[in-house]
């Protein structure tokens, strides 16, 4: 599931951090790709990984993966970014992937825990 945020109107123009965010649900894992504005007013993106984990005390937590990608690399990224795609659809069949295997395996674990929803969280 996608969803997006655009905060350009909700901030002022020199204050303003966040300017749009999309939130990619897959299974275990939420994706975040958030645009963030420099004091200077030049944008660049965040992309946050986050997984639910269970620590070893048996409380929830979110592992972050965090990259930082500023514009004057973004070509470059993008044109890797889709060479790797080309070559992963090329050179290996590509299986949908169904969220209710992982949703019955988070339900089994979760059974005893009480669920964290990101909106709890802040920012």
């Amino acid at each position: 599931m996608i969803e997006e945020f655009d905060n350009t109107n909700d901030l002022d123009k020199n204050t303003r951090e966040e300017v749009f965010s999309q939130v990619v649900k897959a299974g275990k894992r939420t994706y975040f790709f958030d645009v963030k504005a420099t004091r200077g007013n030049e944008y660049y993106l965040t992309i946050t990984e986050s997984k639910k984990r269970m620590g070893k005390d048996g409380k929830m937590y979110y592992e972050k993966h965090k990259i930082f990608l500023y514009k004057e690399d973004f070509e470059k990224f993008i044109e890797s970014l889709n060479s790797v795609f080309d070559y992963i659809k090329a050179n290996q069949e590509i299986v949908p992937r169904t969220d209710h295997t992982d949703e019955m395996e988070l339900s089994e674990v979760e059974s005893d825990y009480s669920s964290v929803d990101f909106d709890d969280l802040g920012k």
